[in-house]
């Protein structure tokens, strides 16, 4: 696919982007370098290749979601943060509402 200083300027100002007369001229051949690569992508058959995400197989690591009874470490000092507080609401942080 072949694109033209037209075409580029049209696409700069589609995304509001300013470009000069030489960076229009220059990004022409780019342009379609890049175009004519997409195009030789989509020749490559691809027919039984697996969808993937990422090169290596990855797994998630996952932990219990457990609360700590450690009153240093974990969980069991709601009283003590929300003490802290500036407003505090059934056991949560009152917020001012933002929504109308």
């Amino acid at each position: 696919m072949s694109v033209d200083k037209a075409t580029v300027t049209k696409i700069a100002s589609l995304a509001r982007i300013r470009m000069s007369d030489g960076e229009l001229e220059r990004m022409a051949p780019e342009l379609s370098q890049i175009l004519d690569w997409v195009e030789q992508l989509g020749e490559v058959d691809t027919a039984g290749v697996e969808p993937m995400t990422a090169v290596i197989p990855n797994s998630l690591r996952l932990r219990a979601d457990v609360v700590d009874a450690d009153p240093l470490t974990g969980g069991g000092r709601r009283e003590d943060i929300l003490a802290n507080a500036p407003a505090a609401e059934h056991g949560f942080f009152g917020v001012p509402k933002v929504i109308e």
